[in-house]
């Protein structure tokens, strides 16, 4: 499945958002089978701070591990997010080249 974070709108800022986004996404993620891997698209995404990011990525690479598969993205916010996300969590995100 493939996710267009764009969805929860085009500045994602802000742990409180971030986390009203994941809980949002609770149902979807629920009906995941086993397998199933899911892509996220930063396109269209302008702002994403890690505090938004850590609310909403950190949970999932925690539930689906190495299903969880980050598009590429030419965003500067989405690369420095990522990197400090990595640091922080001592685990690296799967990121399709």
């Amino acid at each position: 499945m493939k996710l267009q974070l764009e969805k929860f709108g085009k500045t994602l800022i802000s742990r409180e958002l971030g986390s009203e986004a994941f809980k949002a996404f609770q149902p979807t993620l629920r009906e995941f089978s086993k397998d199933e891997k899911l892509e996220i698209d930063f396109s269209g995404v302008l702002t994403f701070s890690p505090s938004w990011a850590d609310e909403f990525l950190s949970p999932l690479l925690n539930q689906l591990d190495d299903r969880l598969i980050l598009l590429p993205s030419d965003n500067l916010s989405v690369h420095a997010t990522l990197k400090i996300l990595q640091e922080v969590n001592k685990r690296p995100f799967n990121i399709k080249s």
